[in-house]
């Protein structure tokens, strides 16, 4: 073994331990944003939904990674599907935090189903247009974290060995809809009681209590390998 394979499998192997901590502080930034910079329910909610970008868009890496050819295909399909989906559902939030935002489609609809692309990409415009500055910071976090998770975990542990194209498709939307139902009930329960600071932590802190099941699942129970060696 190379000292450059040795020297990233011992990266690897202590991230394992920083990796919950890592997961743990992206998603504390939005606690600070309540704190410091004045954020409501509607931008936390927000940023919550827009990780799914980020998901959505690692998925299409490994996918591609897993099969460059039929993954090419299967990116197409993903992108058309969960971005519709993914759109759909962020149109929802900003409905339920904005109010009244007009047709998620526009005046000139794109073709077939690009449609759903399309609601996506409007949907991401208008969060673009009213998210705080220190919004990107930390959807910044999240994108750093997931990478993290990425190439530490899913390269560097070989976990792309035991996934297939559509086990790769099908993982985001179980998270999604997991994480969305807790969030999104919960948000609507603050939003009718004023959004008050102490509900604002509970909310934060049962995204974070979701996300670190969900992580230790995902890499410690189910790959508690070490590298180099099969599951």
């Amino acid at each position: 073994m190379s000292s450059v394979e040795q020297g990233f499998q011992g990266f690897v192997g202590q991230y394992r331990h920083l990796s919950v901590a890592l997961l743990v502080v992206s998603n504390v930034i939005p606690l600070i944003g309540v704190f410091a910079w004045g954020w409501d329910v509607a931008a936390i909610l927000i940023l919550y939904w827009s990780e799914n970008l980020i998901l959505g868009f690692l998925t299409i890496v490994k996918m591609i990674v897993n099969a460059p050819f039929g993954g090419i295909f299967a990116s197409a399909f993903f992108l058309v599907h969960y971005g519709g989906f993914c759109g759909m559902h962020g149109f929802f939030v900003l409905a339920m935090t904005m109010g009244d935002i007009g047709d998620p489609v526009g005046a000139d609809p794109w073709p077939l189903w690009l449609v759903f692309v399309q609601i996506l990409v409007n949907v991401v415009q208008q969060v673009l247009a009213m998210a705080p500055a220190e919004w990107i910071i930390a959807f910044a976090a999240l994108f750093v974290s997931h990478t993290l998770s990425l190439i530490t975990n899913y390269f560097g542990r070989g976990e792309y060995k035991d996934q297939t194209t559509n086990s790769l498709m099908m993982a985001p939307y179980k998270r999604m809809i997991v994480l969305h139902v807790a969030i999104i009930f919960g948000g609507w329960g603050v939003l009718l009681l004023g959004s008050p600071v102490w509900l604002l932590i509970v909310l934060i802190g049962l995204k974070i209590s979701i996300d670190v099941h969900t992580h230790l699942k995902e890499h410690v129970i189910l790959k508690d390998t070490p590298v180099g060696e099969s599951a």
